[in-house]
């Protein structure tokens, strides 16, 4: 599995009812992309939750890259490209995906990336983020957590999906869930 976010940066004054409506839009088109464990379609608008920006940042769940390979080849990314630029793309190794069969009623997310220090002993920091998910996983209005981590630049990812907004930590970046798409697997 393979984890992938990018975020577009909007300007403070930024219409954000224009992302709503390319959410809504385009977002049926990822119904069933092969490989595809959801999609995500998030937005932050600033000021709300804490956010210092509005924020337009799928979240991808990929059940095989070349999933991700073929969507970011294929005419929706290009689609995204022509509109915002081309913007860098976060992807993670997966460690832990608990996903509820509620996952259709995710109204809000969170990410929080945190920097993996360089003397961590990897098996025992994995067993901690995978146990933490399965814990969080069960909590309730949770329907989604995922921990994975990048050897690139040794940092990791904790992601959720939830029914109701989640508390604000500081650490943590809250959106919107404008639409959620499942895949099917190859």
């Amino acid at each position: 599995m393979m984890a992938m976010q990018y975020s577009v940066t909007l300007a403070a004054d930024y219409d954000m009812e224009i992302i709503d409506r390319r959410i809504r839009d385009k977002g049926p088109a990822m119904d069933g992309f092969p490989q595809l464990g959801f999609k995500a379609f998030l937005s932050a608008r600033h000021g709300e939750f804490g956010s210092g920006e509005n924020l337009y940042a799928p979240f991808y769940l990929w059940d095989q890259p070349e999933g991700a390979c073929d969507f970011i080849c294929g005419p929706g990314f290009a689609a995204l490209t022509g509109a915002f630029g081309r913007p860098s793309i976060r992807h993670w190794i997966v460690w832990s995906a608990q996903v509820s069969s509620d996952l259709g009623n995710a109204r809000f997310a969170d990410s929080e990336y945190r920097a993996i220090e360089p003397h961590a002993q990897l098996p025992d920091l994995r067993q901690q983020e995978v146990d933490l998910a399965k814990q969080e996983a069960g909590g309730k209005h949770v329907l989604a957590r995922i921990a994975a981590f990048d050897p690139h630049d040794w940092t990791m990812v904790r992601f959720g999906l939830y029914a109701k907004a989640p508390p604000a930590s500081g650490t943590n970046q809250i959106y919107r869930v404008g639409h959620l798409s499942r895949g099917r697997s190859a």
